[in-house]
């Protein structure tokens, strides 16, 4: 449905994104994930034809999956509609440069404010809306003209944890009816929703994997570890430690030989004075693999 082949853009000497190649299958929700700076927006606008590339090419096959679907929605990370309207008049104004007639905004307009939970908010100012709420108004200006993909970057930045659980079940509702989508997200967990993950860094895709595959290949154990200090940095300064860091409460530390390592992060701990409250291997979260391979990317 949609591909990139060897995508590259250049600003002066800068190297914002370098050979960039993915496929997007059509019905699936491809994940783009990666550290600030990775090239995540300039990608996604080069996608949509906002950026020109320096080299490579974009291949749109349009959505013969979906009916009625033509085209593609994008939205962008930060919000861009006009606070001094109303929910309403900010839908028929985006209405109209898609060329939609006006009949067509108001059915399309009662049907998506009723999926994305504003259709008792129409009246409001987006000024006057939570941060959410100008989310899903974002949302439905893209979905007007009724896209056969929709393209997201970053939808769900600085929302609360809730209303991104609304965000993303609606995701998951436009999905099941057949929406393919694209969406870059800064959140791990939001990673795992997602059908392929490419994961990026410093302007290239280091991979491009489903979230249980890259469990499956990934070559590290994970330590939790919950001590009663707050600063574990030491750890790295271990040989069998591929890497250490904080997550929430507790220390996950990435190891090759589990029992050799619960053993010499037990003794360099005894040896610091500090006391042990727990160390237990998990199950790696997708935090946990894209930190590895960001550090294998820069070693």
């Amino acid at each position: 449905m949609l591909a990139a082949e060897s995508l590259s853009k250049r600003f002066g000497t800068v190297s914002a994104v370098e050979n960039a190649s993915i496929e997007v299958r059509p019905g699936e929700i491809f994940g783009l994930v990666g550290p600030d700076g990775a090239g995540k927006t300039t990608l996604l606008r080069m996608l949509c034809g906002i950026v020109t590339p320096t080299g490579g090419r974009v291949i749109f096959s349009g959505d013969k999956h979906r009916a009625g679907g033509s085209g593609f929605g994008y939205m962008p990370q930060k919000f861009s509609l006009y606070g001094d309207l109303t929910v309403m008049e900010n839908i028929n104004f985006f209405g109209a440069l898609y060329r939609v007639d006006a009949g067509t905004i108001r059915q399309r307009a009662d049907e998506i404010l009723e999926i994305t939970g504003l259709i008792q908010f129409k009246d409001r100012f987006a000024d006057n809306l939570s941060g959410g709420m100008k989310q899903k108004l974002a949302l439905t200006c893209s979905l007007l003209a009724r896209p056969g993909m929709l393209i997201l970057d970053e939808p769900t930045y600085g929302v609360d944890p809730e209303s991104r659980k609304d965000f993303w079940k609606i995701l998951y509702q436009l999905n099941k009816d057949g929406m393919t989508m694209i969406v870059s997200t800064p959140y791990m967990d939001e990673s795992e929703l997602c059908h392929r993950i490419a994961f990026m860094d410093r302007g290239k895709i280091v991979a491009v994997e489903t979230p249980g595959n890259y469990k499956k290949n990934f070559s590290f154990k994970i330590l939790e570890l919950k001590t009663e200090a707050t600063d574990l940095d030491f750890l790295n300064q271990l040989e069998i430690v591929a890497e250490a860091g904080f997550y929430g409460d507790s220390y996950h530390v990435a190891v090759r030989e589990t029992e050799a390592a619960v053993q010499a992060i037990t003794t360099m701990l005894q040896e610091k004075g500090i006391a042990l409250i727990i160390i237990k291997e998990i199950a790696p979260s997708m935090e946990d693999i894209f930190v590895a391979l960001t550090e294998k990317e820069v070693s």
